[in-house]
C-alpha cells in the first residue's frame, strides 16, 4: 500500500512510519521538522507544519495514497488546537484528491467530551467500569481539558468529512514494546483496558488501514 503517515516524528507516528515501512508499504512521511526523523531509507519526507498547512502545502503528500495515517495531536498546552486545524486540512485535501481512507488516532474519554458538532454527548463510555467512569476519567479529563478539547473538535472533522474514516481510541500511552497483545471493540472502551503501548497503538491502525470492516468505525483499543 502507499500510506502518508501525519506527524511522523511524534510518539505514534515514529512507530506508525517503522512498521509500515517494515512491512514493505511505500510511505510518505508528513513532519514539522526532518531533521528529528534521522535516517528512514525507503520513506518519502515532506516537511510541513500541520499547525499552520493549507491545503496546498499537503497535497504533494495526500495525493496517490491509499490511505492516511495520522498521529497528530497536541503535546503541550501551547498546540491545543493542533489535532482540529491539521485534521481539517488534510481532510479538504484528500476530498480534493479522491483519497478515501483516513484513519486517525484520538483518546479513550473523547466520547464523553462536548465539542460543537456534539454539545450533549453521553455522560459515560459503556466500557467503563466504575473506578474509571467514577474517579479516573473526571481526573484525566480536567487536567487535559485543552487537549482533549481538540480532540473532540478533530473528532468532528473526520465524521462530518465524508471519507471511509476509523478513529482509534487509546488509553494512557506508555513506551512498551510492540505486543501486538491488544484488545479492540467496535464504538466503546475496553473494559479494564488502562493502558497500552504507542508502539501497539500503531499497530492498530495499520491494521484498521487494511480492514474494510473498521471503515466508519470508532475503534476502542487496549491491553
Amino acid at each position: 500500500m502507499e500510506l502518508t503517515v501525519l506527524a511522523a516524528t511524534g510518539g505514534i507516528g515514529r512507530h506508525l512510519l517503522r512498521q509500515a515501512l517494515a512491512a514493505g508499504h511505500q510511505v510518505t512521511a508528513v513532519v514539522r521538522n526532518p531533521v528529528k526523523l534521522g535516517a528512514r531509507p525507503g520513506a518519502r519526507v515532506i516537511r510541513v507544519d500541520l499547525a499552520t498547512a493549507g491545503p496546498e502545502e499537503l497535497r504533494a503528500a495526500v495525493e496517490g495514497a491509499d490511505a492516511v495515517l495520522s498521529g497528530l495531536g497536541p503535546v503541550g498546552k501551547g498546540e491545543a488546537g493542533v489535532a482540529e486545524q491539521g485534521t481539517r486540512a488534510v481532510v479538504e485535501v484528500m476530498r480534493a484528491a479522491g483519497t478515501r481512507r483516513l484513519v486517525v488516532v484520538s483518546a479513550a474519554p473523547i466520547g464523553t467530551v462536548p465539542s460543537p458538532d456534539r454539545p450533549h454527548p453521553p455522560r459515560h463510555d459503556p466500557g467503563e467500569g466504575p473506578l474509571t467512569r467514577h474517579l479516573l476519567t473526571p481526573i484525566v479529563k480536567r487536567v487535559l481539558r485543552a487537549h482533549y478539547a481538540d480532540l473532540a473538535r478533530m473528532e468532528d472533522a473526520v465524521l462530518a468529512s465524508g471519507l471511509d474514516w476509523t478513529i482509534v481510541r487509546p488509553p494512557r500511552l506508555t513506551n512498551g514494546p510492540l505486543t501486538g497483545a491488544y484488545r479492540t471493540a467496535h464504538g466503546r472502551n475496553l473494559r479494564g483496558g488502562s493502558t497500552i503501548s504507542r508502539a501497539d497503538v500503531a499497530d492498530s491502525m495499520l491494521r484498521a488501514a487494511a480492514d474494510p470492516d473498521t471503515v466508519g468505525q470508532i475503534l476502542g483499543v487496549a491491553n
